[in-house]
């Protein structure tokens, strides 16, 4: 499996929320070839470090491939869809979505490599940015979520890069998949089990399968 980066934005913490509270939410696009770190692509901002950044979610993807779903679906959104950064994402590209990639595939980004930690779990900013709080429902519905990386190798990126699949150790993981049981209505007990003790997935949706998994293990 291979594409190309279509774009590559950042985000400055700015007034962003309805009573002016900060978020990097917005990007812009950047033109040149840009840094990846473990932290994440130089120059991109968090203002909440406790949900958003870090090693385990240091850079969001999200397939440019929805857009055109969304605009024949929200039309009244099409304002907000003219240029990729939408969503709050850092990678923009065709032909990758949450159904074809799985959670620990390890991808090369530029000359970085890069590993699927998790799904991006939308909360009430996407709503505030499309001015309708129920998009972070439909989001979660559509399972057009996004996914996060881990940066295994540091490298460059910058648009036109290739992004190329390297190995997948959990071909049963779809991002889609675990995407449905850790914030849809899915209810696998054996499942949860198992993603509550899957490596690659991030360590705070360990948790929420480990919790999830108690709940449905209860009915």
């Amino acid at each position: 499996m291979k594409t190309q980066v279509n774009n590559v934005m950042v985000g400055k913490v700015e007034a962003f929320g309805p009573k002016g509270e900060p978020s990097a939410f917005r990007k812009r696009v950047v033109s040149d070839s840009v840094k990846i770190g473990e932290m994440g692509i130089e120059n991109d901002e968090q203002a909440d470090r406790r949900n958003h950044g870090g090693r385990e979610k240091a850079i969001l993807h999200y397939a440019y491939d929805h857009y055109a779903k969304w605009r024949i679906e929200k039309p009244d959104l099409n304002e907000f869809l003219s240029e990729p950064g939408a969503f709050g994402e850092n990678i923009s590209s065709d032909g990758f979505t949450e159904d074809n990639l799985c959670i620990g595939d390890q991808l090369s980004l530029g000359t970085a490599v890069v590993e699927i930690s998790q799904g991006r779990q939308p909360c009430w900013k996407l709503g505030h940015r499309f001015g309708d709080a129920k998009m972070v429902k439909t989001v979660v519905e559509t399972r057009r979520c996004g996914w996060y990386y881990r940066v295994l190798q540091p490298g460059e990126v910058s648009a036109g890069d290739n992004i190329e699949l390297l190995e997948r150790p959990h071909e049963n993981w779809s991002v889609a998949r675990v995407i449905n049981l850790l914030l849809g209505k899915e209810k696998e007990a054996e499942a949860l089990e198992t993603l509550a003790n899957l490596p690659t997935l991030s360590s705070s949706w360990r948790s929420l399968a480990q919790k999830r998994w108690r709940l449905v293990a209860k009915d």
